[in-house]
């Protein structure tokens, strides 16, 4: 028999940041091996750097028995989320989105994007952003099945590494959610 734990998706409160850092470098280190030292040294304090950070737009979080699992940050533009404003990006963006291994599979991530998708909306904006790495294949995978496009127009390079940009269209997304209902 297999029990189902109800997943809660809210936004993030003040005190939940040292919970967040954890599942963050949680989900996040799993690439340490795949990075030079320095590298990830420097990507994991822009990890820890962003948990206390007062750009985004929203901070929403997931529970599971009220344990923080999973986490995904939402910017109002490329400027707010990279200080890139040459991207042109001015729309919502996710970034650092992330699920403790614990509670991999429980569709976790799917809820955070979907939660990111409906505030967009809200926003009044038509489509959501993210930038990822072939290094997260799974990441990729799961954005493909849920709609993201590849937007090579806001790809960026970080050092030698390629940062792949992907867009949502939020209006087909909500046909498509609209012809299910």
């Amino acid at each position: 028999m297999v029990n189902i734990k109800e997943v809660i998706i809210r936004e993030a409160k003040e005190s939940d940041r040292e919970a967040i850092a954890r599942v963050l470098l949680e989900a996040y280190s799993q690439y340490s091996a795949l990075l030079s030292e320095t590298f990830w040294e420097e990507y994991r304090n822009s990890i820890l750097d962003s948990v206390n950070g007062t750009r985004p737009a929203a901070r929403i979080i997931a529970e599971i028995d009220k344990e923080i699992v999973g986490s995904v940050q939402l910017f109002l533009s490329s400027e707010a989320a990279y200080g890139k404003p040459e991207l042109g990006i001015h729309s919502p963006i996710i970034r650092l989105l992330a699920v403790s291994p614990s509670a991999r599979g429980l569709g976790v991530a799917t809820l955070l994007i979907q939660e990111a998708a409906r505030r967009s909306l809200e926003f009044g904006a038509s489509t959501l952003n993210l930038h990822t790495s072939d290094m997260m294949a799974s990441a990729v995978k799961l954005y493909e099945r849920l709609g993201f496009q590849r937007a090579y127009d806001t790809d960026i390079m970080n050092g030698d590494n390629l940062i792949k940009g992907f867009v949502l269209n939020l209006h087909l997304l909500q046909l498509q959610q609209n012809a299910v209902s």
